[in-house]
């Protein structure tokens, strides 16, 4: 099972951070820090595999993987396969690509909901149900319309009830 999925700039920030089991606000930041403590420190010719131990707990890996100034990062469990993961990673950065053109930090502030309904179509409680990354993306592109519609519809209410009192 997949227990979290950390996006971490190079300074040690998190950017997105998605827990799949209850996690107090204390130990997923706790989490994050040891996370990157561990990450900044990694050569860059060495796995990109982490066995948990003192880390993250006796049955728990990470695996992680640098792009631009941006760290991806899956904590999950034993049942999990670690080039899975690795794979996983590419799929939601491929994805980020089609989304953006040339994704950066920025992209990620700015939209923070795009990035979580884009990892919520890929990933639900813990266990991926989608990798194929064009269905993911008109799932995100079909989302992003209603949302539209919705913010349309309430935007007309509102000048209704203001004209009309």
């Amino acid at each position: 099972m997949i227990r979290a999925m950390l996006v971490i700039n190079n300074q040690g920030k998190s950017r997105l951070a998605k827990f799949y089991n209850h996690t107090p606000v204390e130990q997923q930041q706790q989490l994050i820090r040891s996370v990157y403590s561990v990450l900044c420190l990694q050569p860059e010719n060495v796995s990109n595999l982490i066995e948990g131990g003192l880390l993250l707990g006796p049955d728990l890996r990470l695996v992680y993987k640098l792009f631009a100034t941006l760290y991806f990062v899956f904590v999950f469990d034993s049942s999990e396969n670690e080039l899975a993961m690795f794979d996983l990673i590419q799929v939601y950065v491929e994805i980020l690509e089609k989304c953006f053109n040339n994704v950066c930090e920025l992209d990620i502030v700015l939209n923070y909901g795009k990035m979580h309904t884009i990892l919520n179509e890929m990933i639900v409680g813990g266990q991926v149900v989608e990798t194929n990354s064009d269905i993911i993306l008109k799932a995100v592109e079909e989302i992003s319309k209603l949302e539209t519609m919705t913010a349309g519809a309430k935007l007309i209410s509102k000048s209704k009830s203001l004209l009309w009192g």
